[in-house]
């Protein structure tokens, strides 16, 4: 396809990837029944349209890689991530809502750009996680104050003091810019106990090893709901939710993964038991306020979603 055509594209396989996953109905997640205080379902709607542009032009500068025309560390990850995130807050009030998905989203984006296609606009994986890695190796300093800033104006709770580099400190920018430390050094500092940062430093172990397959076999046979929640659960019951852990510590987070396991082991959406015990789990969760809020698990599985749809995946 021609390249604004091919950009255009995987942006609209990334927004979908944001609308079908927060269509679920995930426990303790924000869905069309239920919201947290101040953050529902409509601003992840705007949210994900929102996006979009970034989505592309992430596209469209991995395109002009796989030309020659761009050098992978002048890309600018960590801007389109600012970008993405400054645009999103402008467009709903709910707060910061997909922070960890546009981290996740923007390297796959440029890569799925520098990746050719084939026949039906079907991807290479092996060969766009490979290019995942390359954009991820290539980023700069400049990137990781981007991030920094990205964080400053999406403001999420749940964020710790980190033993380096603290995003809220107030001498971290500049010493990022004197040590020279890239983007990916800083998120090789937080891997240990966030899993969006760990996807990155990986090359997405949970994404395209476990959450990706699981998915593609459950849309084989099931509902997109019940294929989406069953993801969901499938990527908690293995791990704990990081977001959790740093807001209720990891023994809590262990908990809601063995909780979540149990709700597989019953069938989940497919068993009366199983059904039972979601809702349990469910109240459970909500009961907490948003302490038990598996946010980090929401934005691997809404990446393996984004990979079903790049390859070919239609609701």
């Amino acid at each position: 396809m021609p390249n604004p055509e091919k950009a255009e594209h995987i942006a609209k396989c990334l927004e979908l990837a944001i609308l079908l996953e927060v269509s679920a109905n995930k426990p303790g997640n924000v869905s069309f029944t239920v919201g947290f205080e101040g953050t529902r379902v409509e601003h992840f709607l705007a949210s994900a349209v929102a996006a979009h542009s970034s989505f592309r032009e992430a596209a469209s500068r991995g395109v002009g890689v796989s030309e020659g025309k761009v050098r992978l560390d002048h890309v600018g990850m960590g801007q389109l991530i600012r970008d993405c995130v400054a645009d999103i807050s402008v467009w709903q009030r709910g707060g910061n809502t997909l922070l960890g998905t546009v981290m996740l989203f923007v390297p796959i984006a440029v890569a799925a750009g520098m990746t050719p296609t084939s026949e039906g606009h079907k991807f290479n994986f092996e060969q766009l996680r490979k290019n995942i890695g390359l954009a991820v190796e290539a980023t700069t300093a400049e990137d990781a104050v981007n991030v920094y800033k990205a964080i400053d104006i999406a403001k999420p709770s749940g964020l710790n003091v980190a033993p380096d580099l603290d995003v809220t400190a107030s001498d971290s920018v500049e010493r990022i810019r004197r040590e020279n430390v890239t983007l990916l050094q800083v998120f090789q500092i937080a891997a240990g106990y966030d899993d969006i940062c760990s996807e990155w430093v990986r090359n997405y172990p949970i994404t395209f090893d476990s959450a990706y397959p699981y998915l593609s076999k459950q849309l084989e046979s099931k509902d997109l709901n019940t294929a989406v929640v069953h993801t969901f659960l499938k990527i908690l019951s293995e791990h704990p939710d990081t977001f959790i852990a740093r807001k209720a510590g990891l023994e809590k987070a262990r908990e809601v993964s063995s909780d979540a396991k149990l709700v597989l082991d019953l069938g989940g959406l497919e068993t009366a038991e199983g059904k039972r015990s979601l809702t349990e789990f469910d109240q459970k969760l909500r009961a907490s306020g948003n302490r038990l809020n598996p946010g980090t698990t929401a934005d691997l599985t809404a990446a393996a979603l984004a990979l079903c749809i790049l390859s070919g995946y239609r609701p």
